[in-house]
């Protein structure tokens, strides 16, 4: 005899319903208009994120320099040989240290991260965000990252 149980409702369970789908597209087509406009420059997504921690913090470890941008060290080392090839930055022992390095803007460096400031501007205009938009979602992207508050 077949089961004549009526299956249970399905939740309403959709891409365009889900938080991780709208935070995936939306973050892919951002970076999609930052790569466009950063071409010009010859720089990568991750090179220009690379180039602007270190305008903020220069002198830095590449273990520091990976935990900042969120990624593994094994992932900066290719970038950062790349952005040493280009004149960007320079890898040097730290002293005292021979298995650590330490990771520093060139005035070339400098330079093509001071040409690429005005990228972020564009990219608001492109998709249509004021400065208050932008400053909304990243506080929520910064709340969402962080977790939950202790207590």
């Amino acid at each position: 005899m077949p089961d004549q149980t009526k299956p249970s409702p399905q939740p309403d369970v959709r891409l365009d319903n889900q938080l991780c789908f709208a935070l995936h597209a939306a973050s892919h087509t951002v970076e999609q208009h930052y790569q466009a406009l950063l071409k010009t420059q010859g720089l990568t997504y991750s090179q220009y994120l690379a180039l602007m921690a270190l305008a903020e913090e220069d002198r830095i470890s590449i273990s520091t320099l990976a935990s900042r941008l969120q990624v593994s060290k094994a992932t900066m080392t290719p970038m950062l040989r790349r952005l040493e090839e280009k004149g960007l930055l320079m890898r040097e022992v730290q002293e005292g240290n021979e298995r650590q390095k330490i990771v520093s803007l060139t005035e070339a460096g400098r330079s093509i991260w001071s040409k690429s400031c005005g990228v972020s501007s564009e990219v608001f205009s492109r998709i249509g965000l004021s400065q208050a938009d932008a400053d909304e979602i990243i506080r929520i992207c910064t709340r969402i990252a962080r977790g939950p508050a202790p207590g």
